[in-house]
C-alpha cells in the first residue's frame, strides 16, 4: 500500500504566457477548488515525454505543442484518506509526477475536452500565479514549486 503511481504533469503555456487547466469531471469538491493542469499515469514500457503527449491528447484533444524545459525532480503528493480507498482500487497513496512546460502551439479551436474518455467539463487558461486558488488542496505544495520554479524556467525558454 506504499506505493505512489507514477505519473506526468503538463503545464501547457499559451502565447500571452497563461496556463492551462481543467475542471475535473468527477470533482467532488466546490467549484473554486476542482481544477488541474493536464496529468495522468505512465504506461509500462512508455517513457514520461511519451506519456505526457499522449495525455495532453486523451484529456485535451489536442498534443500541438513541444517541450519547454522539465522538473528534474519528481515530485510527490499523497492523496486525502477518504480517496485512497476508491481512486486506482485502492493500489497507490499517491502519486509520483514528472511534470514538463510545454509551449502550446495552436489555436483554442484546437482543444477539445469532449474526448473519448472526458476528464474535464471545463477548461480555461489562467495567469500562473491563479493556479494556486483553484488547486485541490492536496496539491497546492506541488503547484507552489511548479509556479517558482518551472514557470520562469520555461519563460526564458519560450
Amino acid at each position: 500500500m506504499n506505493n505512489y503511481r507514477p505519473c506526468v504533469g503538463i503545464m501547457l503555456i499559451n502565447s500571452q504566457h497563461k496556463v492551462l487547466i481543467g475542471k475535473r469531471l468527477d470533482s467532488k469538491v466546490n467549484e473554486t477548488f476542482a481544477w488541474q493542469m493536464p496529468q495522468g499515469g505512465i504506461d509500462e514500457g512508455e517513457d514520461p515525454e511519451t506519456a505526457a503527449f499522449r495525455e495532453l491528447s486523451e484529456e485535451i484533444g489536442t498534443n500541438n505543442a513541444r517541450i519547454i524545459c522539465e522538473y528534474k525532480k519528481w515530485l510527490k503528493y499523497e492523496l486525502p484518506e477518504e480517496l485512497r480507498k476508491t481512486l486506482w482500487q485502492g493500489k497507490y497513496i499517491g502519486q509520483s509526477q514528472k511534470w514538463f512546460a510545454m509551449k502550446f502551439l495552436g489555436e483554442d479551436s484546437e482543444i477539445n475536452i469532449n474526448t473519448q474518455n472526458p476528464e474535464f467539463i471545463k477548461w480555461r487558461w489562467v495567469k500562473p500565479e491563479d493556479l494556486l486558488s483553484v488547486v485541490v488542496p492536496f496539491k497546492l505544495e506541488i503547484y507552489n514549486e511548479l509556479v517558482k520554479k518551472l514557470f520562469p524556467k520555461a519563460l526564458k525558454n519560450f
